[in-house]
């Protein structure tokens, strides 16, 4: 089966080369479509240079920032794999980590993936304690609504079945779109599984995005993608 890597991404000049390099070594067949959402850092020029290098690669320029949510719909039109697969640009994530991620898809076990950092994995770098407790909480409350029993709702690392994915119409342009996503999931009564996945989280001062605010964002869309009619 092929997989569909969608990478969005937004001011990551510093990282998005490496990152690109990971996922384009990782040992499974792959495609690759990147969305810059309208960095003003240098990374178009950089991922203009990787997209010579790798003729392959997809590449989606959004002139405006429009958030996570938005670059993934457009990287999601643009997928051609069996299965997709979201990464981010900020090499917290290892695409090694991909043939453990798609497994149950391909054994025909599971509609959805999703990679937990709290579950295992072979590596996890120590950082905020809060913000683990934020990660946690959200992922209490999603569960809450949906009855799932996952234990890292806001993970990157989400894997989708082609045909899953195309049943799910994304609403939410931002950070939103986590709980938007698992909350879908849960009413189409997916075959959900969790793996075990290695994290390299970075600091604020690394250029870490995702913040308090995004939190009571992503409150709010648990209440409203499970709640509404």
């Amino acid at each position: 089966m092929r997989v569909s890597v969608v990478m969005p991404v937004f001011n990551e000049a510093k990282t998005v080369e490496q990152a690109v390099e990971r996922v384009m070594a990782s040992p499974i067949d792959k495609e690759l479509v990147i969305i810059d959402d309208g960095s003003s850092d240098g990374t178009p020029a950089k991922l203009a240079e990787l997209k010579q290098r790798w003729p392959q690669i997809v590449l989606i320029i959004q002139e405006e920032n429009g958030g996570k949510g938005a670059a993934l719909r457009a990287g999601f039109a643009a997928a051609t794999g069996d299965i997709i697969v979201v990464q981010d640009a900020d090499l917290e994530y290892d695409p090694q980590d991909y043939p453990r991620l798609i497994a149950p898809i391909e054994k025909g076990q599971a509609d959805v993936v999703y990679g937990s950092r709290f579950i295992g994995g072979d590596s996890h770098r120590v950082l905020y304690f809060w913000h683990s407790m934020a990660n946690r909480v959200l992922t209490l409350f999603s569960n809450a609504c949906t009855n799932l029993n996952l234990t890292d709702m806001t993970t990157c690392y989400k894997v989708f079945k082609r045909e899953t994915l195309a049943q799910i119409k994304i609403e939410e342009d931002r950070f939103g779109i986590e709980p938007e996503m698992t909350a879908k999931v849960a009413r189409l009564k997916c075959r959900v599984y969790e793996v075990g996945i290695s994290y390299h989280g970075r600091t604020y001062a690394e250029g870490k995005k995702i913040g308090w605010r995004d939190g009571f964002v992503m409150l709010y869309c648990i209440a409203k993608y499970n709640w509404r009619v």
